[in-house]
């Protein structure tokens, strides 16, 4: 029993598959104050750069009501009128638009990479489930953001009544400005008071995001049944297993390139093998640096030629070191007195010896 429940405990931190998979459904740390605040900071940095260009509109709706008499009533005539009015609106609020647009998008895009799946449109009884819906309400999640909204309530309030308070009797003289004069009084009030509140909500999205991705990083962790069953299909998975055997196998075979130019001697079959020994005075015995067959051989007696190693033909000998001896290790002892002989050989040509000697 105590396995089972060590088994179903979530303490593991989850794997980087459980990742990916989480992300494939849609489940990913998102914050909805992080949207909030780029929604703000965007309409604000919109009203302070485009602020001006409401007489886009402001001009063709005053030639719309001093010259009403002229508007031709038909259908052509309403038809026009209303591209005419179109394309200003379009004009004036267009590029404004696009602005917030790129803002929605740019508060999604850095908390995650843009996901596009259907998982969270598929009906789930958890939805429906009354147990569920009681954790939702009374959960760590709900009582977050009760304490978030009171937050943002108080600090809200106290931060219009810190801009507005001193305004309150400019705000009472208001009344008897002209309309085209109070335009510009209100956007610069409203500019004031965005600016701070963008400057307070920045502290509360950046709180929610650590707070959201806290909360589903724990989601996604693991017990040790679900890790060792992930682990079961990753290694049982035959194309991963072939995928390793070539990394691994791709691995060795550049690293045994790499050390042919510092073997001693090269013994091979003389086609089919090929067998690489290093060795200094003072060593106990010759190591394998490298061995193979077929073409791995061709290409250790190219490598060897390219540096001029020496090249030594044993049938025999080349078979059995092939056969029992591994990479970076001492050849078996039955084996010294054979090698000791070409050894001995290949020092003799590098001190000079002439001839040739076929083993």
């Amino acid at each position: 029993m105590a396995d089972e429940d060590d088994g179903g405990e979530r303490s593991e931190d989850p794997t980087q598959k459980r990742l990916d998979d989480a992300l494939e459904r849609g489940d990913v740390a998102k914050s909805q104050e992080v949207n909030t605040w780029f929604m703000i900071a965007g309409a604000t940095l919109v009203l302070s750069t485009f602020s001006g260009s409401i007489g886009g509109i402001e001009v063709p709706l005053r030639n719309l009501v001093a010259n009403s008499w002229m508007i031709r009533t038909d259908g052509a005539g309403l038809l026009m009128l209303a591209k005419h009015l179109e394309y200003a609106v379009f004009a004036a609020i267009g590029v404004p638009i696009l602005m917030l647009m790129l803002a929605a998008i740019a508060a999604n895009v850095l908390q995650h990479r843009l996901v596009w799946s259907g998982e969270s449109l598929k009906p789930k009884f958890s939805k429906i489930s009354p147990m569920e819906g009681a954790k939702r309400i009374f959960g760590k999640q709900a009582a977050a953001n009760f304490a978030k909204g009171i937050f943002k309530l108080v600090a809200l309030g106290s931060v219009m009544t810190i801009i507005l308070w001193p305004q309150r009797l400019r705000l009472e003289s208001m009344l008897q400005f002209d309309p085209s004069a109070l335009l510009g009084v209100v956007v610069a009030m409203a500019l004031h008071l965005m600016g701070a509140v963008v400057a307070m909500l920045a502290a509360v999205a950046i709180a929610d995001y650590f707070f959201q991705y806290r909360q589903w990083y724990e989601r996604q962790k693991m017990s040790l049944r679900e890790m060792k069953e992930e682990f079961k299909q990753s290694e049982g998975d035959p194309h991963i297993k072939g995928r390793i055997r070539q990394l691994r196998h791709a691995r060795m075979k550049k690293r045994m390139m790499a050390a042919v130019p510092k073997a001693s001697v090269i013994i091979t079959n003389p086609t089919h093998y090929a067998v690489a020994l290093s060795y200094e005075r003072g060593m106990a015995a010759p190591i394998c640096v490298a061995k193979g067959t077929d073409r791995i051989a061709l290409k250790i007696r190219e490598v060897a030629g390219e540096h001029n190693i020496p090249i030594v033909e044993n049938v025999p000998l080349a078979r059995a070191l092939y056969a029992n001896v591994e990479i970076d290790e001492e050849i078996p002892v039955e084996h010294y007195h054979a090698v000791a002989e070409i050894i001995g050989y290949v020092m003799g040509l590098k001190r000079g010896v002439s001839g040739r000697r076929r083993v």
